[in-house]
């Protein structure tokens, strides 16, 4: 282990304990910010391939199951998530023995959380399609599109251990190279097999499944001859119970806000699955568009929580509160910048993701990515709370806010839009931000950081 460590001039380590808050946020996050942008340019590349091949019907089959697809994936993406803060403490550690059974644990927890989410997905894939209300035009597409990104869910789950893996390890690097090399292996599959050979929606779903499996393959082969020394033997499989249940625990706790989050999702996606096939692709592309504006505001909010955890260590709280502050201000532009961008040249987005010259659902489109951006303030205020709570040991508080978003979708799905239709959806998640942001600040303004973390109980009066 030491002499693997003598080894690693080439890790990203960054301490933001010392020097320009912000000039290391921004640091931090630029190669999270690239990594995270060809993921949504994923499902962008998707969008716009199968929109000016195969029509909106088929766009609409991809989004009625997008919801269902996102709480599968969220389990598996969170518990893997929660796998790889234990395997980093335990490199932090320098513990080699501890460290490869980590990585063990992992690998064996994945394996049976794969196999368990596939099989059960697969068998249920059609009541939980009827549970989203699918429309019956596009029922069969939608289902031929997610049983195979479901068949194929172990590509996607074996890269991101790996990933997690080499991030544990301080190469953030490398995870970004192979993502871009599997985004323009997609775009490749998706032209050849949708607008060449003609396969259809199903030509997508493969298209996504043989880039994120090449992707998988790659990236694990560098981590084996790169990283062998600390990869586990027979022996290391052999993991103890308490690490075992550490790594389980943490999963679920960074898998429940996702899940929660999404369970709601599927319900709000009911309602509007039976607004119609025109509804349902204007709402699927306005999310496409949404979450591809997000990225910005969502990777700065998660390097901030990185800069918070640090600090909160090094027992800096005032450097926290000062940072966070600038950090909300940056929030805010970009959520006006991104505003403007909508009202401005919304349509124009649209068309171009999905060639359509459907006026309604252009129309739908627009309106729902106008309203919903007037309040993008809010929700990049609330993910940078969340975040950065989260960092310095508020548990409950962003557990509780996805409950609000629970509730709230649940009411929308059973008033709001059985009365004012496509409206209803467009206005639900803007007041749930707002109500979220502002039950976070209410909680941060008058619950201590002392009271709420082990850690930080630690921390001189002064440093409050």
């Amino acid at each position: 282990m030491n002499k693997k460590c003598k080894n690693k001039k080439d890790m990203q380590v960054v301490d933001m304990t010392m020097g320009r808050p912000l000039r290391l946020i921004f640091r931090f996050a630029v190669p999270m910010f690239i990594g995270n942008i060809f993921q949504q340019l994923y499902a962008m590349v998707d969008t716009i391939v199968v929109g000016h091949n195969l029509g909106d019907g088929s766009i609409a089959a991809i989004g009625a199951s997008v919801a269902l697809y996102s709480f599968l994936l969220h389990i598996a993406f969170g518990m893997n998530n929660g796998y790889g803060i234990v395997v980093s403490r335990c490199f932090g550690s320098h513990n080699e023995k501890e460290l490869k059974s980590s990585i063990a644990g992992m690998m064996t927890l994945n394996v049976g959380v794969t196999l368990g989410i596939t099989l059960i997905s697969l068998l249920f894939l059609r009541p939980l399609l009827q549970f989203v209300n699918t429309p019956e035009e596009i029922f069969e597409q939608a289902y031929e599109y997610i049983v195979i990104i479901c068949m194929g869910m172990i590509c996607t789950i074996c890269y991101n251990m790996f990933a997690a893996i080499l991030r544990a390890m301080g190469n953030s690097r490398a995870p970004l190279y192979f993502l871009v090399f599997s985004f323009a292996l997609n775009i490749v599959l998706d032209v050849v097999l949708v607008a060449g050979v003609k396969a259809g929606i199903a030509g997508a779903a493969v298209a996504t499944v043989l880039s994120q499996g090449i992707c998988a393959v790659l990236c694990g082969g560098y981590l084996f001859k790169n990283y062998r020394t600390i990869l586990p033997k027979r022996e290391d499989f052999q993991v103890s119970g308490l690490l075992i249940a550490e790594l389980v625990s943490t999963g679920i706790s960074m898998a429940l806000v996702h899940c929660v989050v999404d369970f709601g999702t599927m319900i709000f996606q009911r309602s509007t699955n039976g607004l119609g096939e025109s509804v349902i692709t204007a709402f699927t592309v306005s999310r496409r568009i949404m979450e591809t504006l997000l990225e910005p505001a969502c990777t700065i909010a998660i390097a901030s929580s990185v800069f918070a955890g640090q600090n909160l260590g090094a027992g800096q709280m005032m450097r926290i509160k000062k940072t966070l502050k600038k950090v909300l201000g940056v929030e805010v532009l970009w959520a006006v910048a991104a505003c403007l961008m909508v009202w401005l040249f919304g349509r124009e987005l649209v068309t171009l993701l999905t060639g359509s010259k459907d006026g309604e659902m252009l129309q739908n489109a627009v309106m729902c990515l106008r309203i919903q951006f007037s309040f993008y303030p809010a929700v990049t205020i609330l993910m940078c709370l969340r975040e950065t709570m989260q960092a310095i040991g508020y548990k409950v508080a962003p557990v509780l806010s996805s409950v609000i978003e629970l509730v709230m979708k649940a009411l929308a799905a059973a008033y709001l839009i059985p009365r004012f239709g496509f409206l209803g959806t467009s206005i639900t998640e803007p007041i749930t931000w707002v109500l979220m942001m502002v039950f976070l600040s209410v909680v941060l303004g008058t619950v201590p950081v002392k009271n709420r973390t082990t850690a930080a109980t630690d921390i001189p009066d002064d440093k409050q």
